[in-house]
């Protein structure tokens, strides 16, 4: 009998590993397709079977996994990578396999689609311009009123995004975006959006269920780098239930709600304003939180999903879970990172996860790459778990050495 696989479409630095873990635990094996395999380390470590395709070209893919349906029963197909979710759903369909609407898929993502998408159906979002070169980028900003925020129209992890809170920052990040120092996934096309202020909370939805409701803090600005997240947010029944009914909106509007996603929302004077929906699972340690608190394995339930099995969302038990993001405060390059283990043994800690090794460049960019790793931890009560964080980040130290200057 042939052994059942698992078919991901690219890796992440993100969720990569968990969904590898839980599809070996379901008896899955796992295969990731990748254009650059050696992009992610968690594969050659954990000795994960891969292969090179081109991930761009949906016609290599169907071949690939048509030889691979030689050896194996492959009992689904999908990815933890927004930019090849799209993707994931089309081999699904071609295949015959459950999985995402694919067209549904590349609207959400489209972040301009998105926002209007979004208005037709009345659902409270800032304002919006899309805008294609300087000049436009500059009326935008004049027409919905400094500070704004200026993003590219596609893309995730923060890249790209900042907020511009006069002319000369406007202008700046502009030249950045078009200037050619900012990696554009498509042709440019720039969102230029009215800066809706208030606090963060992100919906976890699985299907059309809504898991449960997180609070998130960024910053400092002109930068929106992820600094700490709890999971279940503090909310009163009413802002729960102004959340809740916005984020199912949401699926309806865009005509997702097949598998896992992710909905920010900022509580503004006027309620819930949706920020971002993302039709995925939102990246580590997200994920982790929710399994701490609730006890429910969002990955492993995604992957029931795509092959076809019953999935189980009912609660275990009830925590607050927290992790507090590691974020440098200099470029250069990281001489030494240590004290993982010994926050690791603080009582209540659930993971210190190390994104670099010594001797890695530091480069920060206003984005989610400039996160050099994470703390967990989780406890009955929120004042609890905030201070066995405290205590835990506090035994984590690094040193960052200044790049030579020229001439040295």
């Amino acid at each position: 009998m042939a052994r059942r696989a698992l078919i991901l479409v690219e890796g992440t630095r993100s969720n990569g590993l968990l969904y590898v873990k839980a599809a070996q635990r379901l008896g899955l094996h796992p295969i990731t397709l990748s254009a650059d395999p050696g992009r992610y380390g968690y594969l050659m470590a954990e000795r994960i079977d891969a292969i090179r395709v081109n991930t761009d070209d949906l016609d290599a893919l169907i071949r690939e996994c048509s030889r691979l349906r030689y050896t194996y029963d492959i009992a689904g197909i999908t990815s933890a990578s927004e930019p090849f979710y799209a993707t994931a759903g089309k081999l699904c369909r071609h295949f015959d396999l459950p999985g995402p609407n694919p067209a549904s898929i590349e609207r959400c993502c489209d972040k301009f689609i998105q926002r209007q998408l979004l208005a037709e159906a009345g659902i409270p979002i800032p304002a919006y311009r899309l805008a294609a070169n300087a000049t436009d980028v500059e009326s935008s900003a004049a027409k919905i009123g400094l500070p704004v925020i200026v993003k590219p129209a596609r893309g995730n992890g923060s890249s790209g995004v900042r907020l511009c809170r006069d002319v000369d920052e406007l202008a700046e990040h502009t030249d950045y975006l078009l200037g050619g120092k900012h990696l554009w996934q498509s042709s440019p096309r720039i969102l230029v959006e009215e800066f809706a202020q208030g606090h963060l909370y992100w919906a976890d939805i699985m299907g059309d269920q809504i898991i449960g409701i997180g609070a998130a803090d960024s910053g400092p600005l002109p930068y929106f780098v992820g600094r700490e997240c709890t999971f279940p947010a503090l909310l009163t029944d009413d802002e729960h239930e102004r959340i809740a009914d916005v984020s199912l909106s949401c699926l309806r509007a865009l005509g997702i709600g097949w598998g896992p996603t992710g909905i920010e929302v900022r509580w503004t004077k006027r309620g819930p304003v949706v920020i971002e929906v993302n039709p995925r699972l939102h990246g580590t340690p997200t994920p982790q939180l929710t399994q701490l608190a609730y006890g429910i394995d969002l990955v492993t339930e995604h992957i029931k999903l795509v092959i076809g099995d019953e999935w189980d969302l009912h609660r275990r038990h009830s925590q607050t879970a927290a992790a507090r993001f590691l974020v440098p405060d200099r470029d250069g390059t990281l001489d030494w990172i240590g004290g993982d283990s010994r926050a690791a043994a603080v009582p209540g800690v659930a993971e210190v996860k190390f994104y670099v090794e010594p001797k890695t460049p530091i480069v920060r960019k206003g984005d989610l790459g400039d996160l050099i790793g994470y703390v967990v931890a989780s406890s009955p009560n929120l004042a609890q778990t905030e201070a066995i964080l405290q205590q835990a980040v506090d035994l984590v130290d690094w040193s960052i050495a200044p790049f030579p200057s020229l001439g040295e």
